[in-house]
């Protein structure tokens, strides 16, 4: 099924108005959903939606909190996220990064005590929409076991990496974990394994499927004890920017809230030799799609490549939706 972009937008205004969003708050956060599930990121569009609207509901999200600047390092602040809704608080403070950014080529910000971003990649675009790198990531409730462990002391601490690039970044979103947990629910909703081993099942063996993985949150980490080390470093250092909770603080709580984010953009029109960049850039892509493929149906891409392809295809023919969570929508 698919509905188009406008209709999507509206019936997300609606719901949030209803929910104690209004204004153009609400219109950024429509956005925002709106735009992930048009780029093809359901799992954090659409399907996300009502789980933010539950949020609200639990008491996780204070819908009239907003994040607020708390200290200034010149390039770098410091801001409270005072629990407010995630993605305004992250589209907030990635905007305040690229301001500190146009002024002093580099721009830092730390945000504490906030919620689920939502899509990450929004924030990243947002960046590159400005003539900016950007760097950025969060940590999360312990949700991913540290290599050679049983138990979840880890977040899957999804990280951002966006270059600009004429009209279509070069942009990697991924979490630590081979696959993040939106991924793995989305997979179960459409009786799909893994393409790969994802992790562990309740008997300790290796598993691609989904809903034995979601059991046991035995999710196996990017690159293995790689992944395991880079989600603890990035957790350690958005908590000490922010002046913010760890995963392992934020494990302490009743629901994944006060987590702590990290935002970082460097302004390329500062740059003297911009042009040379986008020509480097231009000629690396290149060279990686002219990959000789292993299968000649699957040729190498950049990453950007998809979702340029499946934002046309969903303005041109609308997005696709889950039926019965567009009816869940439709019910809220």
């Amino acid at each position: 099924m698919r509905v188009s972009y406008e209709e999507m937008y509206k019936e997300f205004i609606r719901v949030l108005n209803k929910y104690g969003i209004e204004g153009k708050d609400a219109e950024l956060s429509a956005k925002l959903f709106t735009d992930a599930s048009r780029d093809g990121v359901y799992t954090h569009g659409l399907n996300r939606f009502p789980k933010f609207i539950k949020s609200i509901e639990n008491g996780s999200v204070d819908v009239t909190k907003r994040a607020v600047k708390t200290v200034s390092f010149g390039a770098l602040e410091r801001w409270d996220g005072q629990k407010g809704p995630g993605n305004l608080n992250a589209y907030m403070c990635m905007e305040r990064a690229i301001e500190l950014a146009k002024e002093n080529t580099v721009g830092v910000v730390g945000l504490s005590n906030t919620n689920h971003w939502m899509r990450p990649g929004n924030y990243g675009i947002q960046a590159t929409d400005k003539d900016c790198i950007a760097i950025l990531w969060t940590n999360t409730v312990p949700n991913m076991p540290a290599w050679g462990g049983k138990d979840a002391k880890l977040g899957n601490n999804p990280i951002v990496l966006a270059v600009p690039h004429k009209d279509n970044p070069v942009i990697l979103d991924v979490a630590m974990s081979m696959f993040s947990y939106g991924k793995l629910e989305k997979l179960k909703m459409e009786g799909k394994d893994t393409p790969v081993d994802g992790g562990y099942n309740i008997r300790g063996e290796v598993t691609r499927k989904p809903e034995e993985i979601l059991e046991t949150h035995q999710v196996f980490p990017i690159g293995f004890w790689k992944g395991s080390g880079l989600s603890l470093l990035l957790d350690l250092i958005a908590s000490s920017v922010a002046g913010g909770r760890t995963s392992r603080g934020v494990g302490e709580l009743d629901t994944e809230t006060s987590l702590s984010q990290f935002f970082l953009a460097i302004d390329l029109s500062r740059f003297p030799d911009r042009e040379r960049i986008d020509e480097e850039i231009e000629k690396t892509l290149e060279d990686l799609r002219s990959s000789i493929p292993m299968d000649e149906a699957h040729p190498v891409h950049a990453p950007g490549d998809g979702m340029k392809k499946t934002r046309k295809e969903s303005m041109e023919k609308g997005i696709f939706v889950d039926e019965e969570v567009w009816k869940k929508v439709l019910e809220l």
